[in-house]
């Protein structure tokens, strides 16, 4: 197995620098992603061995990583390992992964298990995605004993095989951030590869660090519209059904906005989320 690991740098300070040592032994791509606080810098002075590529511009979760991706195609993996900058590798990832694609030839990404920062609760164990009704199911916390297929992988761990990155294409840039894991889970699996659930490739995350949280007013706003838009590009419904889809959508996330500091910002996120995706608005949110 020909792995390359691609690292994210966007929120800067020593994230990235941990979680790029802790991927020791695989070539690493860190693509900095338009960062301001100088990591950029730290990666390529304490790193040299590590491949930096500047972006100039935050291009997104999508953008960043598939700058990435396409070099670590060009310099001959065969597998993609994307990691996120607030995640660090277990030890025997890499290992684990190897044996996971040489097992089952038919995967096109190999989903790691996510653990929280304590290294002992599961964060993430494989978890589903209803198109049909917008619904995210609930996300194992269990690992099993051996791979199995799950329907979706998780964007802050997770490796792309060549052929399936060449055969149902990259990340969906107009989704900018949230969703684009389960978007490209779902377009691989149409093209005919399978989604697998690697237990003992493990990783610690923080989580959500890039945008403040699960219920943070960026969180709520992307995963409000690109769950919308996610939806209805690989299940359409009639005008009738897509309008009580988009109803249901908007009303588990105001559920979340409840949880959040000031409800009010966090509820406004959301409307603005269904709003933009009723009209078709893709890429990074303005400002205006």
């Amino acid at each position: 197995m020909n792995l390359f690991a691609v690292v994210l740098n966007w929120n800067g300070g020593e994230d990235t620098l941990t979680a790029l040592r802790s991927l020791a032994g695989v070539e690493s791509i860190c693509v900095d992603n338009g960062s301001t606080d100088g990591s950029d810098v730290a990666v390529a002075e304490q790193l040299p061995q590590v491949e930096l590529l500047r972006t100039g511009a935050n291009l997104g979760f999508a953008g960043g990583n598939n700058v990435g991706i396409r070099r670590a195609l060009e310099r001959g993996a065969d597998w993609v390992l994307l990691l996120n900058n607030d995640a660090t590798a277990e030890p025997g990832l890499a290992d684990a992964l190897a044996e996971a694609a040489a097992a089952r030839p038919d995967a096109g990404l190999l989903a790691c298990t996510i653990l929280h920062e304590d290294g002992v609760t599961v964060q993430y164990a494989g978890a589903s995605f209803n198109a049909r009704l917008g619904y995210s199911g609930r996300v194992a916390t269990t690992a099993p004993a051996g791979v199995r297929d799950v329907d979706r992988a998780d964007g802050a761990a997770l490796a792309v095989s060549k052929a399936a990155a060449e055969r149902a294409g990259l990340l969906d840039e107009t989704l900018f951030l949230y969703v684009e894991d389960v978007e490209w889970s779902l377009r691989i699996r149409r093209a005919g590869f399978a989604v697998v659930l690697v237990p003992r490739a493990r990783v610690r995350h923080k989580g959500s660090a890039a945008s403040g949280g699960r219920t943070s007013t960026t969180n709520l706003y992307y995963d409000t519209r690109n769950t919308i838009a996610v939806a209805e590009r690989h299940e359409p419904l009639p005008r009738g059904a897509r309008g009580l889809r988009r109803s249901v959508i908007v009303g588990a996330h105001l559920a979340q906005a409840l949880r959040h500091p000031t409800r009010l910002e966090a509820a406004n996120a959301v409307v603005a989320g269904w709003r933009d995706a009723r009209s078709g608005r893709t890429g990074q949110r303005s400002s205006a």
